[in-house]
């Protein structure tokens, strides 16, 4: 007889400073399926894993495989019970390669010492072949697309052969097609018997994907049921204690002048000839699938990258930008799209963090004005609802939703006139979506700016007074909001237009 469950968590608890992560919590997955485990950022999912992973400890609670009772995990102890983890923030080594990467700590030795590179890379090429993944195993991981890098994880993970795999936000970087190749590979693992353990804030990859599905809030169970017992209304009511009526809280803003005027920017190899205006009160939004050189055009204006021809207006005046730091003279900001790696300092505070971009409005002199600086940080907590102790906390140790807030919060302190937002809701909860998209919506009420890029459709139709679609490095088509639709940015985002 099949054995009904494969894994059960019960009664666990965690508590970290000042948060209680987990109270009592209750988790079965059963061999062969698909489960989803969702939840608002903060609400214990990511804990739950790291748990069975072995990188955290509960304070209650004990773990069965395979209707088992073992004892406390090691992350080495959880892989060897058949227990891999595709992570939400990606924990790839940069300066080392695709193989490497893979198969770190397991290579392939001639006489126990040496590293076979040969068979290293054969093993490699033979893994990616049969996940259907094009790519180099000697290329440096630092030379990918973050949305390759994911790929990688997602290789690795399977790599280990595992019964269980956890894929934390597997999708939160890689595009439609890719989805749809990653979902075809979780069917294939699922038909052999293996369990996913699937997070993800995305609904119709849940509705699509799962078998069950299991919702936690604030560190606490809230059930678990079939996933055709639910309607998606009912799943965020669930996550969030309420209904969400509104996911896009579009208002009407009077557009006025224009603020910024891009002309002819073009960079070799990455964009070309590209031309727009942006006018205060207005969302811009920058559709186009990954590699279309949104981000890469984004960069060049906020001076990360200097391109080879091109003009750049404020308010009429031609300005050079050279650096982020004429950037924001200016009254730009830039919100990045991977807050690990390029927006903030994980290992400091939450305030510190918040004033990284401003510094130079809490300085006198050698002192700082600590009570401006917390007042400050304190409203921008209160505004954006950062669920942290206290702004001294450690941002690593904050959801990544949670981070993602404390990025925005940084750059609005920079009371910046343009705000560019490169994919604002990646890797957020539905409730937090909602309250980002509010912020929007109060930015341009102030008579702000904001260029918005983001791979999900609906954020693109639901927030965007205007829609430029990229493709290949060039504009290929602009929509108004009154004549966007799917069919249309994805014939331009293709290349398929008559």
């Amino acid at each position: 007889m099949q054995e009904q469950y494969v894994l059960e968590m019960e009664h666990i608890s965690k508590t970290f400073p000042g948060v209680r992560a987990l109270e009592d919590v209750s988790f079965k997955v059963r061999k062969g399926t698909v489960h989803a485990l969702m939840g608002e950022n903060g609400a214990g999912k990511s804990t739950l894993m790291k748990i069975l992973g072995g990188i955290y400890w509960p304070e209650t609670g004990r773990i069965k495989l395979r209707g088992k009772e073992i004892g406390m995990l090691t992350p080495r102890d959880s892989l060897k019970n058949g227990i891999s983890m595709i992570h939400q923030e990606l924990t790839s080594v940069y300066d080392m390669t695709v193989a490497e990467n893979i198969f770190l700590g397991r290579e392939p030795l001639f006489a126990k010492f040496w590293v076979n590179e040969k068979k290293l890379n054969e093993d490699t090429r033979h893994l990616l072949e049969s996940l259907e993944i094009s790519i180099d195993p000697k290329t440096k991981m630092k030379d990918l697309s973050i949305a390759r890098m994911q790929l990688v994880e997602i290789a690795k993970a399977i790599s280990y052969n595992s019964e269980i795999i956890i894929m934390d936000e597997p999708t939160s970087a890689i595009t439609d097609r890719e989805v749809a190749h990653l979902f075809k590979i979780i069917r294939s693992l699922t038909n052999k018997g293996v369990s996913i353990i699937y997070i993800s804030h995305k609904m119709d990859e849940i509705f699509e994907i799962a078998d069950e599905i299991t919702v936690l809030r604030d560190g606490e169970l809230v059930d678990s049921k079939h996933v055709k017992e639910l309607t998606q209304q009912d799943l965020i009511s669930m996550m969030v204690g309420r209904e969400l009526k509104e996911l896009f809280p579009k208002k009407e803003v009077r557009i006025g002048e224009k603020v910024l005027e891009v002309k002819n920017l073009s960079l070799k190899g990455k964009f070309n000839n590209i031309s727009f205006q942006l006018r205060k009160g207005e969302i811009l939004g920058i559709a186009g699938l990954m590699g279309s050189g949104r981000s890469e055009v984004m960069e060049s204006l906020f001076g990360l990258a200097k391109p080879d021809e091109g003009e750049i207006f404020f308010h009429g005046k031609k300005v050079d930008i050279k650096s982020p730091e004429d950037a924001k003279k200016n009254g730009l900001a830039f919100i990045t799209e991977d807050r690990k790696l390029t927006g903030l300092f994980l290992p400091h505070s939450v305030k510190d963090n918040m004033i990284a971009a401003s510094l130079e409005k809490y300085t006198k002199g050698m002192f700082m004005n600590e009570g401006k600086i917390r007042n400050e940080c304190n409203k921008q907590r209160e505004l954006l609802g950062v669920k942290t102790p206290d702004i001294n906390q450690k941002v690593k140790n904050l959801s990544g939703g949670n981070q993602q807030k404390v990025l925005i919060a940084k750059w609005l302190l920079t009371d910046a006139e343009v705000i560019i937002l490169d994919e604002p809701t990646r890797g957020v909860d539905v409730g937090a979506k909602s309250e980002i998209h509010a912020l929007m919506g109060k930015l341009v009420e102030e008579g702000k700016a904001v260029i918005m890029i983001s791979s999900e459709m609906p954020e693109v139709l639901g927030m965007s007074d205007r829609i430029i679609v990229m493709h290949e490095g060039k504009i290929s088509g602009e929509l108004s909001r009154a004549e966007a639709n799917q069919d249309k940015i994805m014939k331009y985002a293709t290349g398929f237009v008559n």
